[in-house]
């Protein structure tokens, strides 16, 4: 490889994770690409030491000035002079937010990719070839001349949300979904990269006769409130306070059947099922896609060693964060009711309160209390959430004759369809959640209609 490409591609300055991210403090867009900006101005400046202030430690180490001086000057002699800033987009990932600063040199035009961690720190910079932002396309099952789409509010007063309702064309009444997120400050589409996997869902179910809600999370609409938010933040106000509020908004809307309302859950959605089971009684039934039953922190731990051994080795940068990720987890492990550790202190972006409660929490065994049918979905190819999840739930509901699994050793977290050894950097490549999820999911809810 010649010596651009090795700048482009090699030079990898902190390994950026997708992990089953847990509640944390979301940074505003803007303010990230003001900030990204402001970088890329430094670097053609040659203010390097200014340029490195806003690194996380582990760039600090990786990439001090003199460092980073060398990086953009080994780059400038091989696409020659910087020319000015001519774009930017931005991409939401479960624990980074990553903003793009298209540039144009004398012999090319490249992305400067800045991704930025949950304190608003610069922890990874590359410099690729410049690319148009991806342009969602619909999968095959989608038949967009068979559905509409409105815009709805969930909830209402300080915490509103933004919502889309995806509704079959006709009459009516049709049978409804809700979608609820995993973690992080997830869009209504939960995007990831170029994809979409709850648009596939609203869309690929809309084309088969059922309506579907999909709305922005509140760690996302809301993150600088939360910031400061001075009440115990646990995942009763991240997540299963706006499921409640989307499912009483739909037994309200005209056109949707009130006796068949739906819940279905992703990640720490899934997770969280049993308690939205426990708060509104009037759902029909609940699908949990990749949903988790152990302690987050654990899965959290089990991710990063994943991640870290794809490569058969271990760097002494990722020795370095996973010694960190171990030191906050064991201060999680070491919580108690009291506030030990100590009780404000913010563990991995969220409080101990958020801890303490999911530690009070054991879904498999709430999930039996659940009255209503369910549907449980995994993909054999997850990382995040894995086929120990997924025997849990079974061992403690296989008993119930209106509880079904199924298993799908070909799909990864986002229920896509792939093959070989699941990385990161298959999120980044476009797909689609697999149509057999969307049929399965349809026949069951049927089923569960006409029983």
């Amino acid at each position: 490889m010649n010596n651009l490409g090795r700048i482009l591609f090699v030079a990898l300055l902190v390994c950026v994770l997708i992990v089953f991210a847990q509640l944390k403090e979301s940074s505003n867009n803007e303010e990230l690409i003001t900030q990204a900006k402001e970088f890329v101005d430094l670097l053609t400046k040659g203010d390097f030491s200014k340029a490195v202030i806003h690194f996380d430690s582990v760039m600090t180490k990786a990439m001090p000035p003199e460092k980073l001086k060398e990086v953009w000057q080994s780059l400038i002699k091989q696409v020659g002079s910087f020319k000015k800033q001519i774009g930017v987009r931005t991409q939401n990932l479960p624990k980074f937010e990553i903003v793009f600063i298209t540039c144009t040199f004398e012999r090319a035009s490249l992305d400067v990719k800045v991704v930025f961690n949950i304190e608003k720190q610069i922890t990874g910079l590359w410099f690729v070839p410049a690319q148009p932002a991806a342009q969602y396309k619909s999968p095959v099952y989608v038949k967009s001349n068979l559905f509409h789409e409105k815009e709805v509010e969930v909830g209402s007063g300080e915490w509103v949300l933004p919502g889309t309702l995806a509704v079959p064309n006709g009459k009516g009444p049709f049978p409804a979904l809700v979608l609820v997120h995993g973690s992080g400050p997830q869009d209504r589409d939960e995007t990831i990269g170029p994809n979409k996997p709850f648009r596939d869902l609203a869309w690929g179910l809309a084309s088969l006769n059922i309506a579907v809600l999909r709305y922005e999370k509140r760690t996302r609409v809301h993150s600088r409130k939360l910031t400061n938010y001075k009440g115990s933040l646990t995942v009763k106000e991240e997540a299963i306070d706006d499921a409640i509020a989307a499912v009483r908004l739909l037994l309200k809307t005209e056109g949707i059947d009130s006796e068949n309302i739906f819940v279905l859950g992703h990640s720490l959605g899934g997770m969280l099922v049993p308690r939205i089971a426990m708060l509104e009684s009037r759902i029909a039934g609940f699908i949990i896609l990749a949903g988790t039953t152990r302690l987050l922190e654990d899965v959290i731990l089990e991710q990063y060693n994943y991640v870290f051994s794809l490569d058969g080795k271990l760097t002494k940068n990722e020795r370095s964060q996973l010694d960190g990720i171990k030191k906050v987890i064991e201060k999680i492990k070491n919580l108690n009711d009291s506030g030990a550790a100590p009780y404000r202190e913010k563990l991995l972006g969220a409080g101990a309160e958020y801890w303490l409660d999911l530690r009070r929490y054991n879904p498999a065994e709430m999930a039996k209390n659940v009255k209503q049918p369910m549907l449980i979905l995994q993909g054999g190819r997850d990382y995040q959430v894995t086929r120990v999840d997924f025997d849990a739930w079974k061992k403690a509901l296989s008993s119930r004759k209106d509880v079904e699994f199924r298993f799908y050793p070909k799909l990864n977290h986002l229920f896509f369809e792939g093959k070989g050894e699941i990385t990161p950097a298959e999120y980044q490549k476009t797909g689609h959640v697999a149509e057999r999820v969307v049929g399965d999911i349809i026949e069951w809810m049927k089923r569960v209609k006409n029983e």
